[in-house]
């Protein structure tokens, strides 16, 4: 059976709902990938150097990031040699197997789940720039973990940029949420001292903390996180569960650039990737988990309150390659 057969076998058996969230939310990476990739492959009727030389540049320009590429291309030169494969169309199906393999490693899919606990105070730390889509994804993540029955309550730790409290105010509202909140301008770590308290008090399942994002004077900023981290620890050991990084798909390598000063000022246990839906470019998605190994949790995959889903790597490739594999099928 061919793997991209035991591939749509796999999702089927997934929710088809979020499957088609894949499929349309990757349309304009697909619609770019998959048209250059079926070019590539007219192109070439056998496979040779040239053929994984354009390959690479295709991959590249997808934003898959250099370092991935090579080790794919190698892994792919070596398994078109293993399984003697002579005709191009058929090296498709070994590249997004090892799309996959890529993307889980040695880890379980469990790795990109949400590390939120029944029975507990479950804190989740948002960081990233201004303007990437963080407000809007706590919103979205609240509408999300109230839909599953989970008490939430957000944190309005971003007290600098003006009206970021109110938006998130307007989130709150919209999904039936409180926020904790003290006026603009104050210290973010007194903000989350109070919510957690708040959180302690109420018992509920979930805190959501958005925080500032101002990198013009990175210093201050990642000292502040770090200000904001040791106040959660203080108040609940081994908090916070989840410090999710939320970068803009559409900047492509400007988001990798993100990710590494993050991760090297505090411990980010995921990525949340906003507008996916948005770019051509969703190749970034690998990039990100082969240079950084942070995994990516959740994905944004259009405007709608309920398009921010969990990050499935079979679902995505999928996504990326869905009309070559109902070519395949018909």
């Amino acid at each position: 059976m061919s793997f991209f057969k035991k591939l749509k076998e796999k999702i089927t058996q997934q929710k088809d709902s979020v499957t088609e969230k894949f499929k349309e939310g990757l349309t304009k990476t697909r619609d770019s990938f998959a048209g250059k990739m079926n070019d590539l492959v007219a192109k070439y009727r056998k496979v040779d150097e040239d053929f994984f030389e354009e390959l690479e540049e295709l991959l590249i320009t997808a934003d898959v990031g250099v370092s991935t590429v090579m080790d794919l291309i190698d892994e792919l030169k070596m398994e078109v040699k293993r399984r003697n494969i002579q005709d191009t169309k058929e090296v498709q199906a070994v590249i997004s197997e090892k799309l996959v393999e890529i993307y889980q490693g040695d880890q379980e899919e469990k790795s990109n789940e949400l590390n939120v606990q029944d029975g507990q105070l479950n804190v989740v730390l948002f960081v990233g720039v201004n303007g990437v889509g963080k407000t809007t994804t706590i919103g979205k993540l609240a509408h999300k973990l109230k839909s599953e029955g989970k008490s939430v309550l957000l944190a309005a730790g971003d007290t600098f940029r003006a009206g970021a409290i109110e938006q998130l105010e307007v989130w709150g509202e919209r999904v039936g949420v409180d926020v904790i909140k003290q006026s603009e301008g104050s210290d973010p770590a007194a903000v989350m001292y109070d919510a957690v308290q708040a959180a302690k008090a109420r018992k509920v399942d979930v805190l959501l903390c958005d925080t500032a994002g101002r990198l013009q004077n990175k210093v201050n900023l990642m000292k502040e996180l770090e200000k904001v981290k040791r106040v959660i620890e203080k108040e609940i050991p081994g908090a916070p569960h989840e410090v999710l990084l939320v970068l803009d798909a559409t900047t492509g390598q400007n988001a990798m650039t993100q990710a590494k000063q993050f991760s090297q000022a505090t411990n980010v246990t995921g990525i949340v990737l906003t507008k996916l839906d948005g770019t051509a470019k969703g190749g970034i998605v690998l990039a990100i988990k082969g240079e950084l190994d942070i995994p990516v949790k959740l994905v944004g995959l259009g405007e709608k309150m309920d398009d921010l889903q969990e990050f499935n790597t079979e679902q995505y490739v999928y996504g990326l390659f869905s009309g070559i594999i109902e070519e395949e099928e018909e």
